[in-house]
């Protein structure tokens, strides 16, 4: 029995269900196919195995720290401290199925039609819904989005067997831990999975090939990283490549190979983090006429494909590949289909932030590609060394660094590593979006005292007008 929608969203992830959903409020006929290929429900990858349970490990791993590094310093003594993995698991898999549950909810509320699948293109203006028993249900539609995410990667030598070598979806669900375990990739995913494995008593090795761990974020930010996780005892290892794994021995051997020579580190598990690539294969895109490039469907800036009928959101249509970029892609695909939307996608005002402790969070230009770009570059720099919540929270490694133009003073971009600075980002954001300058956040009195004066503090010393450094 064919039927007829309006918009056919593939995946049901942050990218897919806020696409499908906004096309419902916006009266038009939608449904959402989820193939529920991670054992989860709604809401994809980063809600069922992904951003959602990993940060309540996160949680769990900040607690124990705390109580051991400095519990008994705030009067908080925790006699027999015991650390349980299966419980925090336990805890981080109750969340995403709560929320998960609540993703179901919220498209019907919205009249959204919930399809479990897997859905391809199958010709001009039908999708295939593939179910697990072998049977196709067609749908047509007006238009098709492609929101069906990524997987992780690997490469030869080091293929995930899900046991000794594991990627991040085994990872999240490691309820009895190993002695030693090798991390390899320092990317945020890398750097969050230390952080965890580490607090629960794992010794832990971080292998990256670049100089710095987080390689993609300002240099000054990978080298606080790398010092704060040294103190605490996790073993960095930059500009080195992985080599080789010999697997027939208990415990396996990791051949790297560094500036100083090869060096072999015994590990019981090797944690895979050096990237994701998108699900592109199996859904028709070729016979469609939708192109690919480097892997990712090329979309313009509505989200549009090649093929005038598909759009594409999310970690399938490129980097950065963030569940909130995904989300804002959603909204445009479905305004745009609907004839409402007043505002294309731009990229170079998406906040990235790293769950690690301490955390980072950076948004729009470095310093150094300020100055690539022809800018006269003001930068300005506050350290959390002395700062008042910082130092109140037994948190103060870091600093908030903000970049500008000298001209106007207009913000370029920023970047912080420190006690909760995933929740400074967004004020200097929508400060850009506002084209805010530093004078402008020099001049507002942030409550004190909290994190965000951090803001205030670094544009007062990009203006010379540093008061409490």
């Amino acid at each position: 029995m064919s039927e007829i929608y309006d918009v056919v969203v593939i995946g049901s992830g942050p990218a897919g269900y806020w696409c499908a959903i906004r096309a419902s409020q916006l009266g038009l006929r939608a449904a959402c196919v989820e193939n529920n290929s991670y054992e989860g429900g709604m809401g994809g990858t980063c809600l069922n195995w992904g951003c959602i349970p990993a940060k309540a490990l996160l949680e769990s791993a900040a607690l124990a720290h705390n109580l051991d590094s400095h519990g008994e310093e705030m009067g908080v003594r925790a006699a027999g401290l015991e650390l349980d993995m299966g419980a925090a698991v336990n805890r981080s898999r109750a969340i995403s199925e709560k929320l998960s549950g609540g993703v179901k909810y919220l498209l019907k509320k919205n009249e959204v039609d919930s399809i479990i699948g897997t859905g391809r293109l199958a010709g001009e203006g039908k999708v295939a819904v593939d179910d697990a028993d072998g049977q196709t249900r067609i749908l047509d539609t007006r238009h098709a989005v492609i929101a069906t995410g990524s997987v992780m990667k690997s490469f030869p030598g080091f293929e995930i067997d899900g046991e000794r070598v594991i990627g991040s979806r085994e990872a999240l669900g490691l309820r009895v831990l190993p002695e030693k375990m090798v991390v390899v990739g320092a990317g945020y995913v890398g750097v969050e999975f230390a952080d965890v494995f580490d607090a629960f008593g794992v010794e832990v090795t971080v292998v990256e090939a670049l100089p710095t761990l987080v390689p993609l974020e300002d240099p000054e930010i990978g080298k606080t990283l790398g010092r704060a996780y040294k103190k605490r005892g996790i073993a960095v290892r930059t500009d080195t490549m992985v080599k080789s794994l010999n697997r027939d021995v208990s415990p396996m051997v990791l051949t790297v190979e560094g500036k100083k020579g090869s060096e072999e580190i015994e590990t019981d598990v090797v944690l895979m983090a050096i990237g994701r690539q998108p699900v592109t294969d199996g859904i028709g895109l070729e016979e469609a006429g939708v192109t690919v490039d480097n892997g990712f469907i090329k979309i313009d800036e509505w989200c549009r494909t090649t093929a005038p009928w598909v759009y594409a959101i999310g970690d399938v249509a490129g980097p950065p590949m963030l569940a909130h970029k995904g989300s804002h892609e959603g909204l445009v695909a479905a305004e745009h289909i609907a004839g409402v939307a007043e505002h294309p996608m731009t990229y170079d005002n998406i906040p990235s932030v790293g769950y690690c402790h301490p955390e980072i969070a950076t948004i729009g230009m470095t310093e150094a590609q300020a100055a690539e770009a022809g800018h006269e570059v003001l930068v300005g720099k506050y350290p959390l060394t002395s700062h008042g919540r910082a130092v109140t929270a037994a948190s103060n490694e870091g600093f908030v660094k903000i970049v500008a133009d000298a001209k106007y003073g207009e913000v370029l971009g920023c970047q912080m590593i420190g006690h909760n600075v995933s929740e400074l980002i967004d004020e200097v954001g929508l400060g850009r979006m506002l084209e805010v300058t530093l004078d402008e956040i020099a001049g507002f009195p942030h409550a004190h005292p909290t994190m965000s004066e951090g803001v205030m503090q670094a544009a007062m010393a990009a203006l010379g007008r540093a008061i409490d450094i």
